[in-house]
């Protein structure tokens, strides 16, 4: 490879490498040194292995994969650069609110939204499960009260087609230098596609009319639940 090559070893002690030997496997860790300058970080160090046989020495060398930078997303609705912060950010680069909601909850993507409010998906960093945020962005009072009494109706349910919410799911969120709330409610994610990409994948055929029954009469069985 270009540049110069420093090799350590693996393990602890030295091993002698005797004539005779047919095959003898080292790991080894190749750190690239170019320009006068050192690359120390991790991620840029290639694994090389040294294959030693009667005619001579084989290397073979494998680069390692940056891993993709994973993003926090800013909730604030008047950010300029939401999207923007590394993962181990606290405050965003763009408008300086805080990224870990409530100390716990780092906003990953953005899953869909409407003229009352975004969905998000987030990492709970407790457990390091993903769940939903829903986040009103309408602060009509009546709005607001729709909002949390959904929250609590959510919290009474126990259904496998209803999303599980605890009873420390809600909170109110402020922007940096806002007055005005984020009303906030975390909930279970329930993996899967909705039906739009389902369609979708199946290249619009149309869907089996015993399947499409049996998925109604589940919406069913579940709206009687929430509104019982």
């Amino acid at each position: 490879g270009q540049g110069k090559g420093l090799l350590h070893r693996h393990g602890q002690g030295k091993e002698k490498l005797k004539k005779g030997y047919n095959w003898a496997l080292l790991s080894l860790q190749f750190s690239l040194e170019g320009c006068g300058s050192s690359i120390t970080n991790s991620q840029f160090f290639t694994q090389i292995t040294l294959t030693y046989h009667s005619s001579g020495v084989k290397l073979q060398t494998r680069k390692a994969v940056t891993p993709p930078v994973e993003m926090s997303l800013c909730i604030n609705p008047l950010c300029q650069k939401p999207e923007e912060n590394p993962d181990n950010t606290l405050f965003c680069f763009g408008c300086g609110s805080e990224l870990l909601l409530e100390g716990r909850y780092r906003v990953t993507k953005e899953l869909g939204g409407g003229g009352f409010g975004k969905t998000y998906e987030v990492n709970e960093a407790r457990s390091n499960t993903n769940k939903v945020l829903k986040v009103l962005i309408n602060n009509h009072p009546k709005a607001v009260e729709l909002f949390q009494r959904e929250a609590e109706v959510l919290k009474s349910l126990n259904h496998p087609g209803i999303p599980k919410v605890e009873s420390d799911s809600y909170f109110v969120y402020f922007s940096r230098n806002s007055t005005q709330p984020l009303h906030c409610l975390i909930m279970e994610k329930i993996e899967g596609l909705d039906l739009w990409e389902y369609i979708r994948q199946r290249e619009q055929r149309p869907i089996d009319e015993k399947l499409a029954i049996q998925w109604l009469s589940e919406i069913v069985d579940i709206l009687q639940k929430v509104h019982t």
